[in-house]
């Protein structure tokens, strides 16, 4: 992973009017690519991407399908959903590593690439934990509690991410800010 300054995103959106706002956004900061669809994606991501920015409904290839290529090609980049999808359940066996829900200031973008680049220095516990912390925000803020206490994966969601954080404490001396600052990244309009 190259540091924050050296940093090249690949932005992929199959609206094109919004995919290039994304760039325009992040190109004051990042090297930044752009694909307006998931073959387009598929055709620019190579291991000089550290992170991706990946919208999940697109017509010719969808998001999933990308994610699940960009994984079996076993590529050494973050990938952030970026969509206009309500999460349901079926996140949990997604293999991202963050999800933010359209429309999203430019702060949280922003924020989540950085946060994103500065995972990616740490070990793989902070990805985890990253990971399964993005799911569960997601889940709460779309389903009823008792759907949440009463499904498995979720409880053993909740499990895990108590299991990393302890790990990392000991770890991070300052987990704490970090997490904040991760927590504080708006993933869904309007909550």
């Amino acid at each position: 992973m190259a540091n924050d300054s050296e940093a090249t995103l690949l932005v992929v959106d199959d609206e094109k009017e919004v995919a290039d706002v994304y760039a325009l956004k992040l190109e004051r900061e990042y090297t930044v690519r752009v694909a307006y669809g998931g073959e387009e994606a598929l055709e620019k991501v190579d291991d000089e991407v550290d992170v991706v920015l990946l919208d999940r409904r697109m017509p010719d290839k969808s998001g999933d399908d990308v994610l699940e290529e960009i994984r079996e090609r076993e590529l050494d980049c973050r990938v952030i959903m970026i969509t206009a999808v309500d999460p349901d359940f079926d996140i949990i066996e997604m293999p991202f590593d963050d999800y933010l829900c359209k429309p999203v200031e430019s702060d949280d973008l922003l924020g989540a690439v950085e946060q994103q680049l500065s995972a990616s220095e740490y070990d793989d516990r902070l990805s985890e934990y990253y990971e399964v912390t993005s799911k569960l925000a997601l889940l709460e803020a779309e389903k009823t509690p008792q759907e949440l206490q009463t499904n498995d994966d979720v409880v053993a969601l909740r499990e895990r991410a108590e299991e990393l954080k302890s790990e990392m404490d000991d770890a991070l001396t300052d987990f704490d800010d970090f997490e904040m600052a991760f927590r504080e990244i708006g993933r869904h309009p309007g909550r």
